[in-house]
């Protein structure tokens, strides 16, 4: 499909700008929605509207706590699926008793995770009621 006459940019306009220049353009672009530094230009220049991204840092924050509690508790269940299949294969009371005093063990770190979640989820709630 063709585009319209008035869409193509077939003339080139040179500016010539500096190092710092140019990296403080880029700068700029990569803050907005524009995906090549020539749009991002011609819409300044042309003055059209230009799509600021913006990035909420307690968002951004919380989205990091999450996903390092989730990597904890990831390991957390592997531990626990790993404890379930050796059950399945002990045959002796004394391998059983071990496993006991193990799975303890396991059972006061996802204690102490959940907690940290509840505490964590807390502290967002009030911050996010302040604003």
């Amino acid at each position: 499909m063709k585009k319209p006459e008035n869409e193509v940019r077939n003339l080139v306009l040179k500016v010539r700008i500096n190092a710092v220049e140019k990296t403080q353009l880029k700068k700029l672009q990569k803050q907005s929605t524009e995906r090549s530094l020539s749009n991002y230009v011609r819409k300044v220049a042309l003055q059209k509207p230009v799509t600021i991204t913006y990035r909420n840092q307690s968002a951004d924050d919380f989205l990091k706590d999450m996903l390092d509690l989730r990597k904890q508790l990831n390991g957390i269940g592997n531990n626990f699926n790993q404890a379930v299949h050796k059950l399945h294969t002990l045959d002796r009371i004394p391998d059983f008793r071990e496993w006991i005093r193990e799975q303890q063990a396991a059972q006061k770190q996802i204690v102490q995770s959940i907690e940290t979640i509840r505490l964590r989820m807390n502290q967002l709630y009030e911050q996010w009621l302040q604003k």
